[in-house]
């Protein structure tokens, strides 16, 4: 008796789930056939404004291409050019290290050394210059994010803070693209340190 209402309410709930596809495919046989077929003013419209996305697209793909092409032009030896720069810091090394030498300072063979080297920095730099690579100018001016990298500050009382005073690696352009920024030690009041120490102390009496 049990088997038999279970198969009723299966058979029930079969029948139930039949009906409702067999409403829902009516439903939508009904949508489609009430369906509005666009008139040919809506098809060119639409058509229209197709075209026009892809002719957007299709200059913006042109735009990016000249771009890259353009770069490509104008900066295609620029990773050859930074490396070519470890040349110009090898060759001023390599100057600096005789200089110091005092085993070999005061020889013939000294002043013909660093004549030589002179002769090829020289040389480096023009080839440089030619191809739109120049020195950023360092020493004497106020420091510039863009172009410099503050490695350290020295105190000086006869110049402000910020001030460029040492230059500890050489910074280059490649036309108005930053190729390596310089390496720069700039300038530190003592005063100024004094200055804030004491009115840190004058805070601190005040509140007390």
């Amino acid at each position: 008796m049990e088997k038999e209402k279970t198969e009723d309410k299966i058979s029930s709930h079969t029948e139930d789930s039949q009906l409702k596809e067999d409403k829902i495919e009516t439903e939508l046989e009904t949508n489609e056939e009430n369906k509005v077929e666009p008139t040919p003013e809506a098809k060119i419209s639409e058509l229209e404004e197709k075209l026009v996305r892809q002719y957007a697209e299709m200059e913006n793909q042109r735009r990016r291409y000249e771009k890259e092409r353009d770069d490509a032009f104008e900066y295609g030896g620029f990773s050859f050019a930074k490396e070519t720069l470890n040349l110009i810091d090898n060759l001023e090394r390599s100057k600096t290290t005789i200089e110091k030498d005092e085993s070999i300072k005061n020889s013939e063979a000294f002043k013909k050394i660093i004549n030589h080297l002179d002769i090829i920095y020289k040389d480096m730099m023009s080839i440089l210059k030619k191809n739109n690579i120049y020195p950023i100018e360092s020493i004497g001016k106020k420091l510039d994010p863009n172009l410099h990298q503050a490695m350290m500050e020295i105190e000086d009382e006869n110049k402000d803070s910020g001030v460029i005073i040492q230059e500890i690696q050489k910074g280059f352009m490649m036309k108005n693209r930053l190729l390596r920024p310089s390496l720069v030690a700039v300038s530190k009041k003592v005063g100024e340190k004094k200055q804030k120490i004491s009115e840190n102390k004058e805070k601190n009496v005040e509140k007390k």
